[in-house]
């Protein structure tokens, strides 16, 4: 590769490495935003708006000191569970489950701050527990959910494709899969929710999110979005997901983002030729136009020299 196709590939990459938001939002009973996600496939985490936390937690007290509407003081859990205050956010939901009984959010957010606490036994306890409440909560990937914990509770035998997909893409420089494309979409889908709920958390090396990821990477390569597959793989190595396929199809993507750039270079300047074409064209043909006016305007004037000078002469010859 030259350094003139380098140039225009990182011209080209550049344009989209800074991610955008205007994703999901969340949104609490007392109408805060808490936080915004960001647009497209790759997982990046939630951008939590942390500044206004204790500003948060002083209001959603009151509103449910004030109104007992126990959505303040579930909301007041969550905020808490952001912040790293697990037992705080624990005692909350106990007190939460005491007072109104198998609320949804109340088993998955338990489950949650028991797996970030490792006690993975009672946090596959409480998200089974919310599924069977609401077994179409996060978009319907929470089967996802539930295969994660089972593999970290049965340990390392567990953590592959196999056996928390039920599905892989292939040991081959390219991915592949026997999967529908409708197939394909719903498990980015799943893939993504999980992945971007545990990012926001976990910024460590983690061997599941590492491999989920790679396997969101291959999945996304297969609907031949190179770049966002690319970013999804760095981020599986980042993840502690450093394997041979991983590497290669870093290499393919690249590889494949510099075909796409060859080929609208390509149709570019078939554009400009066909544009520059049609200009040469137009202007043959205007000159053709002028100088055939031209010529016919100076018959015209011929011609009627030529008849003014014969009546002319008629004139003298009469006189």
């Amino acid at each position: 590769m030259n350094r003139r196709h380098l140039l225009i590939l990182f011209l080209v990459l550049l344009q989209h490495s800074f991610a955008c938001l205007n994703g999901e939002t969340k949104k609490l009973k007392n109408g805060a935003f808490i936080y915004e996600d960001h647009d497209g496939v790759i997982p990046y985490g939630h951008d939590f708006y942390i500044d206004n936390f204790p500003k948060l937690i002083r209001e959603l007290d009151s509103l449910y000191t004030a109104t007992r509407d126990i959505d303040y003081l579930s909301d007041k859990g969550y905020v808490l569970t952001i912040q790293g205050k697990y037992q705080q956010a624990l005692q909350i939901y106990f007190k939460i489950e005491q007072l109104e009984p198998n609320r949804y959010s109340t088993a998955s957010n338990v489950g949650t701050i028991y797996e970030l606490l490792g006690d993975y036994q009672k946090a596959l306890f409480w998200i089974s527990k919310a599924i069977r409440l609401n077994p179409k909560s996060h978009m319907g990937s929470e089967w996802l959910h539930l295969k994660i914990l089972e593999a970290k509770i049965g340990g390392t035998k567990y953590v592959n494709s196999n056996f928390l997909l039920n599905t892989n893409f292939g040991n081959l420089e390219e991915p592949t899969s026997t999967l529908s494309k409708a197939q394909r979409k719903a498990l980015i889908n799943s893939l993504y929710f999980q992945l971007n709920e545990r990012l926001s958390f976990i910024k460590t090396e983690d061997p599941i999110i590492g491999i989920l990821l790679f396997e969101l990477g291959n999945l996304v390569f297969l609907e031949k979005n190179y770049h966002d597959a690319k970013q999804i793989y760095y981020k599986a190595r980042d993840y502690g997901y450093d394997t041979l396929p991983l590497r290669e199809r870093i290499d393919l993507a690249s590889n494949m983002l510099l075909l796409e750039l060859r080929k609208e270079n390509h149709q570019l300047f078939l554009h400009n030729i066909y544009h520059q074409n049609v200009f040469v064209i137009t202007l043959t043909l205007a000159s053709i136009v002028i100088c055939t006016l031209s010529i016919t305007l100076w018959r015209l004037r011929k011609k009627y020299r030529t008849l003014s000078k014969r009546l002319v002469d008629e004139k003298s010859d009469v006189v």
